[in-house]
């Protein structure tokens, strides 16, 4: 078997970082420059060509308004891209991405885009329990939306009856709760009061939010917790419907670039933003020892990056600053798996009793096998070895075909920062798109109020609001 080098692997989105960024993109930022000086227009800056800026970007070149994206890395797409491996040599997703069919803006992004076609839909579903029995969910054709899953639960394996009946009564009661009333109280506290007993909670609940939420049932505010169960699992096939994406994810938001420079405005790489101050005529931005003169900004950056960039300068003093301090990080785990055969058969797989919740198959031959630890803490600070053993326990455990195969390479891919925590607390330090304590600076990302949890939806939908807000700017 293949150990990581490192023993403690990091996110490709962690990669090193040049604060006076990279030649060939302080020349790229030079004729951007000139491009907009001839236009005579400070116009936008976006700091961040993650989904967030991204979407604000590629929104206000719909409407001809160009916008410069600054990106601190070489590639586009922050904690949802890929990057080559330097043991491989092959492209890997720093974690599995999936969408869901309820996933309506960022869905409306790749269709933009042009790359939908590139993911692969399925209304099935697959869960295997830790004795390797699997269930195999698919959804009725002649049911209601909202019960037509009902017939493949009732047949699951992974279920007791009474579990069953347990399940049946939350989600009846979730139907009609009114969520953001549950602020203040964790998902486990809610299942508490619905009686919701062991087995339904280690093998439905656990799953469904820890993976969608990326922290504990105990961590989790019932509100954004509902918030899963009223827009995914409820409303039907539709909604809950899974997209997983068929090339590495830097592909996907690569085609932004030509949608923004056909409006006039240019994607940046290599580019970190040192400051961002007050100028005469409008807001100033620092790559290095060069001022971009800006009408808008739109920090699009993690919120302990946004909060660092922000605290020291011109907006220390802006609300929102202290507002997102109070916000924490859960990590998330990916493992690149190979296998010497054949070890799983269906596209994916929902992992029960385990550590490790979910397998992807990420070839035809069903040799490669992605898994993914959502609400990581407890195996940030393994080694590559023990990470390795106990993600192959785990596959063993719930694929049969895994118990006879050798495991050729595994590589472990941690990402440290990669949500905020939806915990009781976080509503309120979830700041807004723009403040009147600061005209001209937006804040976007996942982690700012958009009332979803830390999704690619939620990216999609701050840079979406970002953007309004900057149309808004400009015609006031």
């Amino acid at each position: 078997m293949q150990h990581p080098a490192n023993d403690n692997p990091e996110s490709p989105s962690q990669e090193g970082q040049n604060p006076e960024g990279h030649p060939a993109a302080q020349r790229a930022l030079h004729w951007a420059l000139a491009a907009r000086a001839r236009r005579g227009e400070p116009g936008v800056v976006v700091v961040g060509g993650g989904l967030a800026g991204l979407a604000c970007a590629v929104r206000l070149a719909e409407r001809g308004m160009p916008a410069l994206v600054l990106e601190a890395r070489r590639r586009l797409g922050g904690r949802a891209s890929s990057a080559v491996d330097g043991q491989s040599g092959e492209e890997i997703d720093n974690c599995q991405h999936v969408t869901l069919g309820c996933c309506d803006r960022y869905l409306a992004l790749l269709r933009t885009l042009g790359v939908l076609h590139t993911f692969a839909f399925s209304d099935e579903q697959w869960w295997r329990t830790s004795e390797g029995r699997l269930s195999h969910l698919r959804p009725s054709s002649w049911l209601p939306a909202r019960t037509s899953m009902l017939p493949a639960l009732l047949a699951s394996h992974f279920l007791s009856p009474k579990a069953k009946l347990d399940l049946a009564r939350a989600c009846a009661a979730a139907a009609v709760v009114e969520r953001e009333a549950m602020q203040q109280q964790s998902f486990a506290q809610w299942l508490d009061a619905h009686d919701q007993g062991e087995l339904v909670r280690e093998h439905f609940w656990t799953p469904l939010i820890v993976s969608a939420c990326n922290a504990t049932l105990e961590a989790t505010s019932a509100a954004s917790a509902l918030h899963v169960v009223q827009g995914a699992v409820l409303p039907g096939p539709h909604a809950s419907r899974i997209g997983l994406p068929t090339t590495p994810l830097r592909a996907l938001y690569d085609p932004a670039r030509e949608i923004i420079s056909r409006a006039g405005g240019a994607v940046v790489e290599g580019a970190a933003v040192s400051a961002i101050d007050r100028g005469a005529c409008g807001l100033v931005v620092r790559v290095g020892s060069t001022a971009v003169r800006a009408r808008c900004v739109v920090v699009a950056t993690p919120f302990e990056k946004a909060t660092g960039l922000l605290a020291s300068g011109a907006f220390a003093s802006d609300p929102r600053v202290e507002q997102m301090r109070g916000l924490s990080h859960s990590p998330i785990l990916g493992l690149h798996m190979r296998f010497d055969r054949r070890v799983m058969h269906e596209p994916h797989a929902v992992m029960l009793g385990t550590g490790v919740q979910w397998a992807f198959r990420k070839d035809d031959a069903g040799c490669v096998v992605h898994g993914v630890v959502s609400a990581a803490d407890a195996w940030m600070n393994l080694s590559g070895a023990e990470i390795e053993a106990r993600a192959l326990a785990d596959v063993r455990a719930c694929f049969p075909l895994a118990r006879v195969a050798k495991l050729e390479r595994c590589r472990a891919v941690k990402e440290r920062f990669a949500t905020f925590v939806p915990s009781c607390s976080s509503h309120a330090h979830r700041a807004r798109t723009a403040h009147e304590a600061s005209p001209g600076l937006l804040i976007a990302g996942d982690h700012t109020d958009t009332g979803w949890p830390a999704t690619m939806e939620g990216a999609v939908r701050s840079g979406e609001a970002a953007a309004r807000a900057v149309v808004m700017a400009f015609a006031g």
